[in-house]
């Protein structure tokens, strides 16, 4: 598990150096300076790896959240109710924080730094 991983992250972070590379502004973009395409090829791999990470959090604290609710009702049923309501609060929290990553991905994504 822990190689498959590591593998994946080497390709990530050996396609996220070669983009630049890739996407090479040799003039072909009609009308397009070249530090407005590579803002926004930036903009684009930024905002991609953000609600990556986002996503991937969240999901990891809503995962092992449920699971500690589910095990706590195990152990003592006769607190079901305070303990559904907290964890029914704790994740309406840390899905707020997926959707502030979402706002500032968005803000990023669409901003227009270019226009003065």
């Amino acid at each position: 598990m822990k190689k498959t991983v590591a593998v994946l992250l080497i390709v990530v972070f050996a396609l996220a150096l070669g983009i630049t590379a890739a996407m090479a502004n040799e003039g072909a973009v009609a009308g397009a300076s070249d530090a407005k395409f590579n803002y926004y090829a930036m903009a684009v791999l930024g905002c991609g790896l953000a609600i990556g990470l986002a996503a991937l959090g969240t999901g990891i604290g809503m995962g092992t959240g449920l699971g500690r609710a589910c095990e706590g009702v195990a152990r003592n049923p006769g607190v079901q109710n305070k303990i559904m309501t907290t964890l029914i609060v704790g994740l309406a929290i840390i899905e707020s924080l997926a959707i502030y990553a979402l706002v500032v991905v968005l803000i990023v994504f669409f901003v227009n730094p270019f226009k003065i």
